[in-house]
């Protein structure tokens, strides 16, 4: 016996197993929500069809068809095709499936697809084993994934593969999804019956996760009475209590919606800058880590326009700490929505960055002497201090001296705007860069 032996992926399917399963797509024809990708003359269609199938990874959200399509390359292929799991399998296993697989294509051409779920699961040292393997030809390699492939997976074995996005399910997918469940039998002989705007509640609120659909399905018309039937809105609302939000806190999506939330707010767009607040809290943000992002965009985006913008954002930080959630959510949207109106100014951001890139580029000349401190005699002698003019003493609290290195004297690191508080800092600033060239 050899692990080739093991390698069916049509497996028996017990009776009461999950809806999910029972329901899954046995050809291309019974797919929903790929057609972009499974249409006649596309690629993906014709390396099933063909039997030519590349070495691919599958990114794309839970529920969304990833395993189906494996499923499915795996009953139309003519290649033995053989799963892994990252949890169960070791560095020895890989290893001993490669060789077989080199010695099966070496003695008589026979093909190998080799199936990862999850493959960002997989340690680097165990995505290592498969790639002297997918470079040779030896195997084709199929892995799925739900993270970003540019960061979970080996950039070597990420050019040796062809990434396939799988889009995430929109809501009347699911909802035909559902449809074709609430007929299938063992759901029928239940003698529940779940009216459209029940499974439109369930599709909604799937975040276009089809899993999630069918098991949420099962749970309604497994625990319901016949009594009960048909299943309407307000029940399904009781059962279910509380929608999944499709949320990762350590994946893309956290990164998706900072990113939608930050850039809401730079754009003066209160409403959708709410939203995302709102995305980010019912999915188990933490409210710190977004009173932190607030205050990163208090001083980037808004800065003198409205210095009161940061203030501000610490004050909600302090109250996210005090409050802890759910009271928090609304000094956070109280933040976030103060924040889009106010005025916009990135002067403060661009004049730091300019003064960074003179630091890390330039020649760093000395400070001059006449703004250096003199507290001991030997360095009032070597001139430190001298010639300083004391601020105060002068019209506009500006002397006439300059205080950049000389290499430097009148280069402007901040340009402040037109916009808000900062409209009367730049006519401040520029009555007293006049006072400073009259040195």
């Amino acid at each position: 016996m050899t692990l080739f032996d093991t390698a069916s992926f049509e497996p028996t399917l017990p009776r009461d197993a999950p809806l999910p399963e029972r329901l899954r797509p046995k050809s291309l024809e019974e797919v929903v929500g790929l057609e972009e990708l499974l249409a006649p003359g596309r690629f993906l269609r014709n390396a099933i069809e063909s039997d030519r199938i590349p070495s691919m990874i599958f990114w794309g959200p839970p529920g969304s068809g990833k395993t189906t399509l494996a499923r499915i390359i795996a009953k139309t292929t003519r290649a033995r095709f053989v799963t892994f799991s990252a949890t169960s399998t070791g560095i020895k296993d890989i290893k001993a499936l490669m060789e077989e697989a080199r010695k099966q294509r070496a003695a008589r051409g026979a093909k190998t697809i080799v199936f990862i779920d999850e493959i960002h699961r997989f340690n680097k040292a165990q995505q290592d084993a498969f790639l002297p393997y997918v470079e040779a030809g030896d195997i084709v390699l199929i892995g799925a994934t739900t993270e970003n492939p540019s960061f979970e997976v080996n950039s070597a074995l990420l050019s040796r593969t062809k990434v396939v996005v799988i889009p995430q399910l929109d809501r009347t997918q699911v909802l035909e999804i559902l449809g074709r469940a609430a007929k299938d039998p063992n759901v029928e002989k239940l003698g529940i019956e779940v009216t459209p705007e029940a499974l439109d509640f369930i599709a909604a609120t799937s975040a276009g996760d089809a899993r999630q659909a069918l098991n949420s399905l099962q749970l309604v018309v497994e625990t319901a009475s016949r009594s009960d039937s048909p299943i309407t809105l307000d029940n399904i609302k009781n059962i279910l209590q509380r929608r999944s939000l499709m949320y990762d806190k350590s994946g893309e999506e956290h990164y998706n919606i900072i990113s939608a939330l930050h850039k809401s707010v730079r754009n003066g767009d209160a409403d959708a800058a709410v939203y995302w607040l709102a995305r980010m809290l019912e999915g188990g943000e933490d409210p710190l880590y977004i009173a932190r992002r607030m205050v990163r965009a208090a001083s980037e985006d808004i800065g003198n326009a409205d210095p009161q913008a940061l203030v501000f954002g610490i004050a909600v930080q302090q109250t996210v700490h005090f409050l802890g959630m759910p009271e928090a959510g609304v000094a956070l949207a109280q933040l976030v929505t103060y924040l889009a109106a106010a005025p916009k100014s990135n002067a403060a951001y661009v004049g730091y960055g300019h003064a960074v890139h003179e630091v890390r580029q330039g020649d760093n000349p000395p400070v001059p002497l006449h703004i250096r401190n003199a507290p001991t005699s030997l360095m009032q002698n070597l001139g430190y201090g001298g010639d300083y003019q004391y601020a105060h003493d002068f019209e506009d609290q500006t002397a006439a001296m300059e205080c950049l290195p000389e290499a430097l004297a009148g280069k402007r690191f901040y340009e402040p705007t037109e916009f808000g508080a900062e409209k009367a800092i730049k006519e401040r600033l520029e009555k007293m860069r006049a006072a400073r060239r009259k040195t």
